[in-house]
């Protein structure tokens, strides 16, 4: 579930559509949450479907580190690359804002962390823009992005979390918001190719 001071915007005929904060949403923000709308497809019921379908899970989903192809039933799944991301996870199934997102902004995410089956020549116009997202780039700059996520958690306790009733593990999140539990490596998200 993403969060709801969010809004779903066209950007151009290229990068298509893209979620941007409709208010200010400060750093360490729970903004996206897996929940129990979202879909888990194993591979086989992905090879399964009709090729129509498998267009829009090629386009719109995201293969989680346990292997699953899981399809954001909300705006999330237009959520947009950035080698520069204003949002990462803090495990596979909760991210926080890593920095203050204004109104205005798009958020977008790593998507270096997904475990693409391809390569993505990047587009995204960062100052720190590689230029291509490859699936092993967790693995190369995992320190940098948990780095990141480290800081943003330091002031996520003291933040508004209007998502914290959706997230599936609540123990989970609690453990990592108060230090008890660390935060997934950036890196343990990769998952070889099958």
């Amino acid at each position: 579930m993403i969060h709801p001071a969010t809004e779903l915007r066209y950007i151009n005929p290229t990068v298509g559509s893209g979620v941007f904060a409709r208010a200010f949403i400060p750093r360490g923000t729970i903004t996206w949450t897996r929940c129990r709308f979202d879909r888990a497809l194993s591979p086989a019921e992905v090879a399964a479907l009709p090729e129509p379908y498998q267009r829009v899970i090629e386009h719109y989903a995201y293969n989680s580190p346990a292997g699953e192809i899981v399809l954001c039933w909300d705006i999330a799944r237009f959520m947009n690359h950035s080698c520069d991301p204003t949002v990462m996870c803090i495990y596979d199934e909760v991210d926080i804002a890593v920095r203050d997102i204004q109104a205005g902004d798009q958020l977008t995410y790593e998507y270096g962390t997904l475990n693409i089956d391809y390569v993505l020549n990047c587009q995204c116009g960062s100052a720190n823009c590689r230029g291509k997202v490859l699936r092993d780039d967790a693995l190369r700059h995992g320190p940098e992005w948990d780095e990141r996520v480290r800081q943003a958690l330091a002031d996520a306790r003291q933040v508004a979390q209007p998502l914290r009733e959706f997230v599936v593990d609540l123990a989970r999140l609690d453990d990592v918001l108060a230090g008890r539990a660390a935060p997934v490596s950036q890196a343990e998200l990769y998952s070889p190719p099958r």
